[in-house]
């Protein structure tokens, strides 16, 4: 059975994300980045409840990147860090809408959670 191409795919096809995975698409929204600083990047949207290990972010982009979900950018020397090569990912036009729908996916939960008095003002 062949894979099916993006343009016959749903980004729903592919809900729900892990959290880690989710975190990982979110740091790419603004643009390309290495794996150290999507760590980084992880680590400060979540204020340090989300840390990602080396074999979750590499094992993760392996998958987005057999998805279609992100793409490989160019190397680029990091002479600041002693580093000759550094490997760049970055969101695909499919990625960006997996990103959009899972955000909405979750955006519903907590509008539910809120319904039920579970979070918000009247929650105890």
């Amino acid at each position: 059975m062949t894979k099916p191409k993006q343009a016959e795919r749903s980004p729903e096809s592919l809900l729900p994300l892990t959290p880690a995975t989710f975190q990982i698409l979110m740091a790419l929204v603004d643009g390309e980045r290495h794996g150290y600083a999507i760590m980084k990047e992880v680590e400060e949207l979540t204020e340090g409840t989300v840390r990602l290990g080396a074999g979750t972010l590499y094992g993760s982009l392996k998958r987005l990147l057999e998805a279609g979900v992100v793409e490989e950018g160019a190397e680029c020397a990091d002479p600041e860090l002693g580093i000759e090569r550094r490997r760049y990912y970055r969101l695909t036009r499919f990625g960006l809408a997996v990103t959009r729908a899972e955000a909405r996916r979750m955006e519903a939960v907590v509008r539910t959670a809120r319904q039920k008095k579970l979070i918000g003002l009247r929650a105890t």
